[in-house]
């Protein structure tokens, strides 16, 4: 399964954190991590695009793949590829619910 969300001026670190902890919440362990940050080419020396990558594990095989791409001042995308044999339909499910709750729009009532 593949899960793709575009969120707009959200801090890449933040995001990244949150999907990191949000899945470790959800019984995964956590594998390879890497977190990197590049300047724009339009040599504004406060711009900046980030890019990282998480992997997961369930019982010593790759449960989850994260893909993350953006900017704090434009727009981040995030990639998750998810087995499902490893990492349940109950557990996207709640995954999803945390992303939308932390970082989708909000209703007032």
């Amino acid at each position: 399964m593949k899960i793709q969300k575009t969120y707009q001026e959200v801090n890449p670190n933040l995001l990244f954190d949150e999907i990191k902890d949000f899945i470790l919440k959800q019984g995964a362990s956590p594998g390879e991590t890497k977190f990197e940050t590049y300047a724009l080419p339009s040599g504004d020396t406060s711009s900046f695009i980030s890019r990282g990558t998480l992997t997961f594990k369930i019982a010593a095989k790759e449960c989850i793949r994260a893909h993350l791409v953006g900017s704090a001042r434009t727009e981040t995308k995030v990639m998750l590829d998810i087995d499902e044999k490893l990492f349940s339909p109950e557990k996207v499910k709640s995954l999803q619910e945390d992303l939308d709750f932390v970082f989708g729009s909000y209703e007032v009532e």
